[in-house]
């Protein structure tokens, strides 16, 4: 309670585009080291840099779904270092005139509550190469396919007040710039890094303390076990009578540890000046009016429109929006059944269990929407219930065929005739005298072991309403 924590995250996002920000060198990831990198990436003399109109209208597109300005006018920026993996000793980027200016995102916290955060700026500018450590005998290799690979940069306001809102938050980013297209958000691949900024201060102070960076975290577990790190760090340091070290830092996720990495540079430092190859980026109305008819519907206003229009939970309707594709998923199975609850608790339920235990993604579902739809309505008509309609999931899991030729080819199509279950009832309290007169001495939980032996007579096809109403009636 001595202190309160103040984060800001910087969130690299490639861009979605085919070729580079400066060049139509491919962006395909998992190419062999260098293959990717033409003479613009690799700063040769006498080359010029073209910029990608694309990867311009996935920023403005961002800018839009934040509720941002977008600058009619921005400039591209020389920001000047020298590291081995930069080849022209300089990064294009975008510095006092960014493509996106101020704009806010929304957060849900697990305790329910929301919070807003603002977002400062996004800026376009190219990524650098990538230095390798590993397999070269002390020496490090260089890999230039990234040099020019386009990134927008999302510089969150100092907003955060702990761990679990700085996840938040970068889970949200995460999850806005897949639903409007703009980047795969692939971590493993790099498509999707963190950079965060941690300070602390007395509560009731107005001035931020000193802060360090954490470079290049590329999961949101590591984000959190790296944010609790480096507060308890700093709390020792000042608490133990030092001070915080303005620095960049790096997280090593398997010592749980930040390490100092090198001193944190200012702007200054990186001489920003105009790139005298690029002129200002004009961005007029009709662009941005353009773009904006191509926003889908955002991950918010989904998840209200699932609550009012299907009568979800709040809970239901956030799981079903967590993706894109998920969302999609469920309305088209939704509508093909006609009933939107059972769609979501099979799809939040069933199907998910399926995809976790195989390690797949929704969009690599065995089961196509339209035909899970076609399960559902099997239920709703009493074709089947819904204990063999595990089953026929199962089977069309494995590719038996759809719900109807796996009902067909199994026999699995429930008893609804009240006279053939009747008669398996009164089979079955004939064979269990003993059993009826307890449960009619008042031992109720045993009408369940009534319920099982009617359902084994029929190999679970008996219509459970129709036994629960028969047998309730006969041994009532």
């Amino acid at each position: 309670m001595d202190w309160e924590v103040v984060i800001g995250l910087e969130i690299h996002t490639q861009l979605a585009t085919r070729s580079k920000i400066f060049s139509a060198a491919s962006t395909t990831y998992g190419a062999a080291p260098n293959t990717q990198a033409c003479a613009v990436d690799l700063g040769l003399p006498g080359v010029l840099p073209v910029l990608n109109g694309q990867a311009v209208r996935m920023a403005v597109r961002f800018g839009l779904a934040i509720d941002a300005e977008i600058a009619r006018r921005s400039v591209f920026a020389r920001k000047n270092y020298f590291y081995p993996d930069l080849p022209k000793g300089y990064q294009i980027s975008q510095y006092e005139l960014p493509v996106v200016g101020r704009g806010r995102v929304e957060i849900a916290l697990d305790d329910g509550t929301t919070r807003t955060i603002g977002v400062t700026r996004a800026h376009l500018e190219e990524d650098a190469g990538k230095s390798l450590h590993e397999d070269f005998q002390g020496m490090t290799g260089i890999d230039l396919n990234r040099a020019g690979t386009p990134l927008l940069e999302i510089v969150s306001e100092p907003d955060m007040r702990s761990a679990r809102e700085a996840v938040a938050y970068a889970r949200k980013i995460h999850q806005i710039v897949r639903y409007i297209g703009i980047s795969d958000g692939n971590m493993q691949e790099g498509s999707f890094r963190m950079d965060v900024n941690i300070s602390i201060r007395h509560p009731g102070e107005t001035r931020l303390g000193t802060r360090t960076e954490l470079k290049n975290l590329n999961s949101f577990r590591f984000l959190e076990r790296a944010v609790l790190y480096e507060v308890e760090r700093q709390i020792d340091v000042v608490e133990s009578g030092g001070a915080v070290v303005q620095e960049t830092r790096l997280y090593d996720p398997d010592r749980d540890e930040t390490r100092s990495m090198r001193s944190k540079e200012e702007a200054n430092d990186y001489r920003y000046f105009p790139d005298p190859d690029l002129l200002p980026l004009v961005i007029d109305d009709d662009l941005i009016e353009a773009v904006r008819t191509e926003l889908p519907e955002l991950p918010d206003a989904r998840r209200s429109r699932f609550q009012s229009e299907h009568g979800l939970s709040e809970y239901d309707a956030g799981v079903l929006t967590a993706s894109r594709e998920l969302a999609d998923y469920f309305e088209t199975v939704a509508e093909a059944c006609g009933d939107a609850k059972l769609a979501a608790n099979w799809v939040s339920g069933e199907l998910a269990a399926a995809l976790n235990k195989a390690g797949l993604d929704i969009t690599a579902s065995p089961v196509a929407a339209p035909d899970l739809g076609g399960l559902l309505k099997r239920i709703l008509d009493n074709t089947i219930s819904g204990k063999i309609a595990k089953q026929v999931f199962e089977a069309m899991w494995t590719g038996e065929g759809d719900a109807d030729a796996v009902i067909e080819a199994r026999g699995l199509k429930q008893i609804t005739d009240t006279g053939a279950i009747e008669k398996i009832v009164d089979e079955v309290i004939a064979a269990n005298p003993g059993q009826v007169e307890q449960y009619r001495g008042g031992k109720a939980k045993l009408f369940g072991f009534f319920v099982g032996q009617v359902m084994k007579a029929t190999q679970g096809k008996a219509n459970p309403q129709q036994v629960n109403a028969l047998l309730k009636k006969k041994l009532g």
